[in-house]
C-alpha cells in the first residue's frame, strides 16, 4: 500500500506515526498537562492580567478585616476601600469576591500564588516597595486618601507614617495601569466613593433620613404608636410579646415607615435591602409598614431557629436582637471567643457582650475562631440594651 502513496504523504503519514509515539512516551513520563489521570495546571494559567479578568467577570480581592477596609454589617459587605475596589470593578464591567487574609504578609503571599487578583488594602509600600513581583498602585493617591479619611473619621489608628498602596502582580502590567488611571481620574472623589451608596425605592440616591415619633402615643389608652395593631398581630406570628417587638421598632426607627439610615436600611423596621428581598420584601413595598414588619417578623423567627440551642427564652431573646442589629456571623463569634476565654456563650450579659465590644480590636476579631472579622459592637451592646429598657417600660404601662 506505501508504494501507492506519494512522497509527499509517505512523510505526513511518518510525521503522524512519530507523533503519536511522543505523546504516548510523554504520558509514560507524567509530561505534559496530564499525569496518569490527574490533571495538573499550567501555573501560568493562574496568573491573570485585566483582559482575563474582563472575560471572566470577577476581580478576586484580597484584603484585610477593618472598618476602612473591609467588614460586613446586616448581611452587606462595607469599608471605605472595599465599596471603591467596588466601584473600580464596575468601571470595568465585572463583579467582585473578596478574599480575606489576617497580615499583610499573607495577602502579598497569596497575590503571588495567583490566588486573587489585586490587593486593595492600605499595604505599606514602604516594606513591599522593593518587591520585583509586585506592582504597586496608586500610592500617593491611596496615602492621601487613607490620611484623609482618618481625619474625617476622627480614627487616628488610619493614620500611618510611611507611604500606603494597593498592589497586582508584575505580570499584571494591564491591570495595574488601569487601576492607576482609574484612581487619578477619581482622586478628588474617592471620599464620596468610599461612603455607602444609599437608594430610594425609585432607585435615587437619597440621604440618610428619619423623622422620630413619641415613643408613646398615648399610655392611658395603652396605645404605643400608629401601628400597634400590625405590631400585635405579627409579634404573635413570632411568638414574642407585641411590645417588645414596638420597642424594637422604636429602637429601629422611632415609628418612622420612611426611614433610611446611613448604611441603608430602610424602613419601620430598618431592613437592608439584601435582607428584604431574602424574606419576600421587593424594594417597592420596602417602606410599606406592614411588608417591612411582616419582613422582620419572618427575620425573628429564622433567628429563633438559629439560637433554639439557647434554651432561657430571656436569653434567646438577647441573641436574637443582637444578629438582627449586626448579623448572626458577628455574634457567633463573640460566642465562640466567649467560650474560648472561659465564659459562658448562652449568656449575654458580663459574657458574650463583652466580646461583642472586644471585636474592634485586632488580637480578638483576627483570632482563629473568628469567622466574620472586625466588628464595631457598641451599636449592637447599647441596640440590646435599649430594647430591653424600653420593653420594661411598655410592659409596666401597656397592658
Amino acid at each position: 500500500m506505501l508504494k501507492r502513496l506519494s512522497h509527499f504523504h509517505k512523510l505526513l503519514l511518518m510525521v503522524l506515526i512519530l507523533s503519536l509515539c511522543a505523546c504516548i512516551k510523554n504520558k509514560e513520563d507524567g509530561i505534559g498537562v496530564f499525569n496518569y489521570g490527574e490533571q495538573t495546571v499550567d501555573e501560568s494559567d493562574l496568573f491573570l492580567d485585566l483582559p482575563d479578568i474582563e472575560m471572566g467577570g470577577e476581580l478576586i480581592v484580597l484584603t484585610l478585616y477593618g472598618p476602612a477596609s473591609y467588614f460586613e454589617f446586616r448581611g452587606a459587605d462595607f469599608g471605605n476601600q472595599f465599596l471603591l475596589i467596588e466601584e473600580y470593578a464596575h468601571s470595568i464591567g465585572v463583579r467582585v469576591r473578596v478574599d480575606l487574609s489576617r497580615s499583610q504578609d499573607e495577602l502579598v503571599g497569596k497575590l503571588l500564588k495567583g490566588e486573587g487578583d489585586i490587593i486593595a488594602y492600605n499595604l505599606n509600600a514602604d516594606q513591599y516597595g522593593a518587591d520585583h513581583q509586585l506592582t504597586l498602585c496608586g500610592s500617593d493617591i491611596i496615602t492621601s486618601f487613607i490620611d484623609t479619611l482618618a481625619k474625617t473619621t476622627n480614627d487616628a489608628s488610619l493614620k500611618s507614617s510611611g507611604k500606603m498602596a494597593w498592589a497586582v502582580r508584575h505580570d499584571s502590567p494591564l491591570l495595574a495601569k488601569s487601576v492607576d488611571k482609574w484612581l487619578e481620574d477619581n482622586e478628588y472623589q474617592l471620599l464620596s466613593l468610599s461612603m455607602p451608596k444609599l437608594e430610594s425605592s425609585g432607585g435615587r440616591r437619597s440621604v440618610p433620613r428619619r423623622k422620630v415619633s413619641s415613643p408613646m402615643l398615648d399610655p392611658a389608652r395603652g396605645i404605643i404608636s400608629h401601628y400597634d395593631a400590625l405590631l400585635r398581630r405579627y409579634a404573635n406570628q413570632c411568638g414574642w410579646d407585641w411590645r417588645l417587638l414596638a420597642a424594637q421598632a422604636y429602637q429601629e426607627s422611632a415609628f418612622d415607615p420612611d426611614a433610611v439610615s446611613w448604611m441603608g436600611a430602610q424602613g419601620l423596621m430598618q431592613l437592608m435591602p439584601g435582607t428584604a428581598r431574602m424574606l419576600g420584601v421587593s424594594q417597592a413595598d420596602v417602606f410599606d409598614p406592614e411588608c417591612n414588619i411582616r419582613g422582620a417578623a419572618k427575620l425573628i423567627i429564622r433567628l429563633n431557629s438559629h439560637y433554639a440551642d439557647i434554651h432561657n427564652t430571656g436569653e434567646r431573646i438577647n441573641f436574637i436582637l443582637a444578629a438582627y442589629n449586626a448579623g448572626s456571623g458577628h455574634v457567633d463569634d463573640a460566642r465562640k471567643l466567649a467560650e474560648k476565654h472561659g465564659k459562658d456563650p448562652d449568656v449575654w450579659a458580663g459574657n458574650v457582650d463583652d466580646y461583642v465590644l472586644n471585636m474592634r480590636f485586632a488580637e480578638y476579631y483576627n483570632d482563629p475562631v473568628v469567622n466574620h472579622g472586625y466588628f464595631n459592637g457598641n451599636e449592637t451592646y447599647n441596640y440590646v440594651v435599649n430594647i430591653r429598657n424600653r420593653w420594661d417600660e411598655y410592659k409596666r404601662k401597656i397592658r
